[in-house]
């Protein structure tokens, strides 16, 4: 099926999943890339201690934070 016609299907309101291979499926900018980043120890525990506190981890905190921050949203 040509994307043409594929667009005006999922217009009408007709499933198209069909028509897709979600098993290529991939999001744009989403591939992981890995980053080093120094932080101070007193900045390390802090970030462990609340962590902790949440449940989560480190690094998942840090990604969460930076997202917030990227998307405009204040601290």
């Amino acid at each position: 099926m040509k994307a043409k016609e594929l667009d005006h299907r999922f217009d009408a309101g007709e499933d198209v999943s069909g028509a897709l291979d979600v098993a290529k499926a991939w999001r744009p900018n989403q591939a992981p890339k890995r980053v080093n980043v120094d932080f101070p120890t007193w900045m390390v525990e802090s970030l462990d201690k609340e962590a902790n506190r949440l449940g989560v981890t480190r690094q998942s905190i840090i990604k969460f934070w930076i997202s917030e921050r990227l998307a405009g949203r204040p601290a």
